[in-house]
Formats: structure tokens, sequence, C-alpha cells
């Protein structure tokens, strides 16, 4: 599987990904299924919510980042395999229109002292809406082969 191999990554490398929509039938289909309240689900009732209107699930932005973030130039060398998150937030609801884009940054880089074939990128992957405000921050450890692994 082509893509980038820890070698290939440097402290303060960024990317980036394609816009995507959010359509108020993604956000209530998404809802029903996974979390199914009514600031999610009911015009009427999301509108006397603290939200004062329908918003998407933090899990389906969650969902919609990591398509974006599959889709975006990170690309590791055997998939994005995640190791977990030391931060996880939502500063800001995604609303129906919303148009998200991601930007990754990669924070640090470190040698597996365990497993020599592979190692770990430490990424914050900020999802953002049109408007520029972000509306989910991350910051998460991915699994990396190292050159040659797929040989050795």
């Amino acid at each position: 599987m082509p893509g980038r191999y820890l070698e290939d990554y440097r402290v303060g490398q960024t990317f980036s990904s394609r816009r995507l929509r959010v359509e108020p039938d993604a956000i209530r289909a998404f809802a029903s299924q996974f979390d199914p309240q009514a600031f999610h689900l009911d015009d009427t009732l999301a509108t006397a919510s603290i939200f004062g209107g329908l918003v998407a699930s933090g899990w389906h932005t969650a969902a919609i980042t990591m398509r974006l973030l599959v889709d975006s130039d990170l690309k590791p060398a055997g998939g994005i395999i995640g190791l977990g998150f030391e931060e996880f937030r939502w500063p800001r609801p995604v609303r129906p229109g919303d148009e998200l884009y991601i930007e990754s940054e990669v924070l640090d880089i470190q040698q597996s002292r365990s497993r020599p074939e592979q190692g770990r990128i430490k990424v914050r992957t900020t999802t953002f809406n049109q408007r520029g405000k972000p509306v989910q921050v991350q910051v998460g450890t991915l699994l990396v082969p190292r050159k040659g692994a797929a040989n050795a």
C-alpha cells in the first residue's frame, strides 16, 4: 500500500483536506442511529435547546473528520492506525450547511524501541467550518511503519 513512512514525516509538517458539506438529513440519519437526542433530530425541539437549532452530534463530526483525514494528503503507509488521543474536544457545534475541512500538523515523531520496523507520529488535527472556526480539535498518535519494514 503506497503512502508515507516514518522517515517521510517532519515535525511541523502540515496536511490538509478537501471540504465536505454537512446536510441536515445526514445529521438526522447519523443521530437516529448513534446519538438519538432531540437537538440532533428535531428542528423544533432543537430550537428550544442550548444550541438554538439543529446541530450534528460530536461523534458525527468525529466521523466526518476521519473521512477527511483518510482523504487528506497525510497518507501513512498501511493506513491511519490510531493508538489513542491526548486531546479531543468540540469547541463549537456543527450546523446544517457547514462545510468542514481539516488541517493536520505533525507535533512529534518517535521510533519504537521495541519494534524497529515501526514508529509513532503525534498529530494535531483541527476540523474547521467554512468560516475558519474550529469545530473539533484532536491530538492523537498514529502508528507508522518505517521504510523497508514490509521487506524485513
